[in-house]
């Protein structure tokens, strides 16, 4: 394999044309990492309300947007069960579970270095 290519192609991701942007734009979504943590964590599909439960702060407007455009890419999928009332649920699909991995990595560093980060926020906030 020619590195020089492989660099020069690695390059253009950041490029704006780039179709991986629209990926990473869905990625960087806060609820829609809390929604794909959550779906890995509980590793069970879970209802409309559940995730609202779980996702403190996400209104309900904003959980139905980022669910379609999980949907829509294909990270989740959405089953609906003919009951009274509809009962519908929302499970990972094998290229949820992946970047189900990476929400979790994240989630971990996040935990683990967040007393740095809220230090490091206190430090620049009371310089003069």
């Amino acid at each position: 394999m020619d590195t020089a290519m492989a660099f020069d192609d690695w390059v253009k991701t950041y490029g704006r044309d780039c179709p991986s942007r629209t990926v990473i734009d869905v990625l960087a979504n806060k609820w829609a990492l809390y929604v794909l943590g959550a779906l890995r964590r509980f590793d069970r599909p879970l209802r409309f309300n559940e995730l609202r439960r779980l996702l403190d702060g996400v209104t309900q407007k904003m959980l139905t947007q980022t669910l379609r455009t999980l949907e829509r890419d294909g990270l989740l999928t959405r089953t609906i069960y003919p009951a009274v009332p509809v009962r519908v649920e929302y499970a990972l699909t094998p290229l949820g579970v992946e970047a189900g991995h990476l929400t979790t990595a994240i989630a971990e560093w996040s935990v683990s270095h967040a007393h740095q980060i809220h230090a490091s926020r206190a430090d620049y906030d009371g310089r003069e």
